[in-house]
């Protein structure tokens, strides 16, 4: 059984695409297509589910025709829609340099402040607006590059330099 600590969120199934079992997929990271994976991941009635991919197309730079094997009919994949994708931990570059990872990687890491202090794991990532957040319970702390200290990609857990008073609001 797939945990939700061994993946990450790359993005949503959207509608069908066509009549022979195409979808079309929104995605935050290209990892998928980078490390050439067999499979990616979706949520189905709170299960992490693996299907594989028989073949896909770019639409955008955000966007991608996907074909899963095993569905054939627009009725198939119709009850795909909206379903949330992700992708392994496990199967991503860990020699990429660190921009290469999207800040939705990052969810289910650990986060220390630069004395090891332990402040929770990262719930999720609100990258709505320019200034990406990490949702760590009820905290919100900024996503920045500058405020990193440490990254230890095996142990999942980022150290941070956080602003003095941050952890108190």
């Amino acid at each position: 059984m797939i945990k939700e600590s061994e993946v990450y969120p790359i993005g949503i199934l959207n509608k069908p695409h066509g009549v022979k079992g195409e979808i079309t997929f929104t995605f935050t990271s290209d990892v998928w297509d980078r490390v050439e994976a067999d499979y990616l991941i979706c949520e189905v009635d709170g299960i992490l589910v693996p299907f594989f991919l028989e073949e896909y197309r770019f639409r955008t730079d955000h966007s991608a025709i996907l074909k899963f094997q095993g569905m054939d009919t627009v009725e198939a994949v119709q009850e795909m829609t909206g379903l949330k994708v992700y992708f392994p931990h496990s199967l991503t570059p860990q020699d990429e340099e660190e921009e290469g990872y999207t800040w939705q990687y990052f969810q289910g890491f650990h986060i220390e402040d630069a004395q090891g202090n332990g402040l929770g794991v990262i719930d999720s990532v609100d990258d709505a607006t320019e200034n990406v957040l990490f949702e760590v319970g009820d905290l919100l702390i900024p996503a920045a590059e500058e405020l990193i200290v440490n990254i230890d990609h095996e142990k999942k857990i980022i150290q941070m330099q956080l602003p003095e008073g941050l952890t108190e609001l």
